[in-house]
């Protein structure tokens, strides 16, 4: 990431929440950036702290790990435990990288809600008056075909013994890596999968029976990172 952009008079910030939109906006914020030749930057924002994400909010945060690095994108920012305002949290982003343009998805919101809290979109615009707002229509939520394959994750933790990791749930000297253990459903044994931040990339391993399934694999995600 961080290749040299020509037009560093425009910057442009994404906003993603969870669902299958977040990667439309996303594509929409790369091909204006393409065109613009400008800085490109992708926010989420979460009021919970990351070792409670379900595995469906975890695997869209992976979705857009990788799509920032196929589009090449100057930083993708994940505010997890976040516990302000977004509208806050949006200005405050704005600020620090100079964002000259916003690109958000058209919120669900019914009337009521409306007339009773505000539009969010009117929230923003009290909060920041230096940008210039694209708001793109979202097709409403599909059910995700995998929402259903994992119970909810849990805090747990990757142990060294001999060749092998196995999948702890206790916090020992012996850790080697922590993070979130989603086990699949209908299963008396730990199979499933852990995820886990890597520097500011999210990595996954498949676990099975307790173990780490392909620990080759498992060590070349470390070196690549």
């Amino acid at each position: 990431m961080g290749t040299a952009k020509s037009r560093m008079d425009e910057s442009i910030l994404v906003c993603v929440y969870y669902g299958p939109n977040g990667e439309r906006l996303i594509r929409r914020g790369h091909k204006m950036a393409t065109i613009m030749d400008c800085p490109l930057y992708i926010l989420t924002v979460d009021p919970l702290p990351f070792d409670e994400f379900d595995a469906e909010k975890s695997a869209y945060v992976e979705r857009w790990q990788e799509l920032a690095e196929e589009f090449d994108v100057d930083e993708f920012i994940v505010l997890d435990n976040e516990k302000r305002p977004s509208a806050k949290v949006i200005k405050q982003v704005a600020h620090e990288h100079n964002i000259t343009q916003i690109i958000i998805g058209q919120t669900a919101q019914s009337r009521w809600e409306e007339i009773t809290k505000g539009s969010f979109m009117n929230v923003l615009l009290r909060e920041i008056s230096f940008v210039d707002f694209h708001v793109v229509s979202v097709d409403r939520s599909v059910k995700d075909e995998n929402e259903d394959l994992y119970e909810k994750g849990v805090r747990a933790y990757l142990v060294k013994e001999n060749s092998d990791f196995y999948v702890k749930f206790t916090l020992t000297k012996n850790v080697e890596y922590e993070g979130i253990f989603f086990k699949e459903i209908g299963t008396d044994f730990n199979n499933g999968i852990f995820k886990f931040f890597c520097g500011h990339k999210m990595c996954q391993v498949h676990i099975a029976d307790d173990i780490v399934a392909d620990p080759i694999q498992f060590k070349k995600q470390f070196k690549n990172n």
